[in-house]
């Protein structure tokens, strides 16, 4: 077991204590993001010249589920926010050492999504825009959000547009009244506002950069086998180990709760018990199928391979698989817990609608990953988003 996941552990009932605060906050409460950050679960896959520890991908994942089976929130916030550092450790040496020069602990948010705008001038580029689910930001001092490459008419530039922007707290400006949700309340997963900023060039990323391993080579870390990882995959990989982990949590509390549940007979039904341990059995297999392919592509690029298209498909397939699996197998323990299972003072409720949250995540999607596969398997092209899986 790591060093940090050891720590997370000794954390497991503060965490737990906390997370109906989270939901009433709308965020992380102070106290948890720094049992976190002291933890050291954001630095997993940081670098070790930055205080980091370059953990493996298993061992960062298997940390984020051991806080998300104990708090959703803080688990969502781990995986979102823990899963940046593979990225800017590829970015730009400059970028490095100004988020992590003088404060190895420093945070970074996101989203991707391109919904900003940036036009050239000298030395960067002016960037506005807006973007929802900024996950954890409170907690964050820099963002890194996606956006289009556009002419002085808002046109984007072919051929490639899409870039990475890394942004400072004082450049955007966090909108703490946009989280209104009935799940995952306490990720803080709120919207930021940037107008008309400038990002000089050496802050703005060529995801294509990313996916072919270019970035990582220019960064002097080609030969690190954590950096040689798929870039999307690595991203999408935090949310299904979010999501497992709610799952994991539901099953849990709901042990618990049908060991306490008052019935006639004075003891959960056969029936209760055969759904519970069906369900928890679907929950496991989810897990241990997600983590075995985060090793199978390790294996291959500790070798010195690249992991293909087809494995990518295959993997991000098996993945939005494993969170519906355990997503049914909740819904089938939630339905026999009865009217208990509805209280307000029951976590139960709280891991089910975090749970349907969090498949709502595009990473969760799974009718295109399905055809992915069914396309790659009978010789037919993808369509062109899906290449850059």
């Amino acid at each position: 077991m790591h060093e940090v996941r050891e720590r997370v552990e000794k954390l497991a009932e503060e965490l737990a204590a906390r997370a109906e605060e989270a939901d009433a906050l709308g965020c992380l409460p102070d106290d948890t993001a720094e049992q976190l950050r002291a933890a050291g679960v954001v630095r997993l896959l940081q670098p070790v010249e930055y205080a980091g520890f370059e953990a493996s991908p298993v061992e960062f994942f298997e940390t984020v589920l051991a806080v998300g089976a104990r708090s959703a929130a803080a688990g969502w916030v781990s995986g979102v926010v823990g899963v940046h550092p593979f990225e800017i450790a590829q970015a730009d040496r400059r970028v490095q050492d100004e988020i992590w020069g003088l404060d190895p602990d420093t945070w970074v948010a996101s989203p991707y999504a391109p919904f900003g705008r940036a036009r050239r001038v000298e030395g960067g580029y002016r960037f506005s825009g807006r973007w929802p689910f900024s996950s954890g930001t409170d907690h964050c001092e820099w963002v890194v959000l996606g956006g289009l490459l556009v002419d002085d008419d808002g046109r984007p530039q072919p051929p490639e547009p899409f870039r990475h922007f890394v942004l400072p707290r004082r450049d955007y400006e966090v909108l703490h009244d946009s989280w209104q949700v009935m799940g995952l309340q306490g990720s803080g997963s709120k919207d930021v506002v940037i107008r008309d900023a400038f990002v000089p060039d050496h802050r703005v990323i060529d995801p294509a950069d990313l996916r072919e391993g270019r970035a990582a080579q220019v960064a002097g870390r080609g030969d690190v086998p954590l950096y040689r990882m798929p870039n999307h995959t690595m991203f999408a990989s935090a949310i299904i180990a979010a999501t497992l982990a709610m799952a994991e949590g539901a099953v849990a509390h709901a042990v618990a709760h049908l060991r306490m549940r008052p019935t006639a007979a004075g003891r959960p039904s056969a029936a209760d018990l055969g759904v519970l341990g069906a369900a928890t059995a679907d929950v496991a297999a989810s897990r241990v199928h997600f983590l075995a392919d985060i090793q199978r592509m390790y294996d291959v690029v500790c070798a010195g391979g690249r992991v293909d298209l087809a494995t990518r498909v295959e993997i991000r397939r098996n993945q939005v698989r494993a969170s519906r699996r355990a997503v049914d197998a909740v819904d089938r323990v939630f339905a026999v817990t009865g009217g208990g299972g509805l209280r307000s003072d029951n976590p139960l409720q709280r891991y089910w609608r975090d749970l349907h949250a969090g498949m709502n995540h595009i990473c969760n999607v799974a009718d295109p990953m399905y055809d992915a596969d069914g396309r790659l398997r009978f010789g037919h092209p993808l369509p062109p988003g899906l290449t850059a899986i």
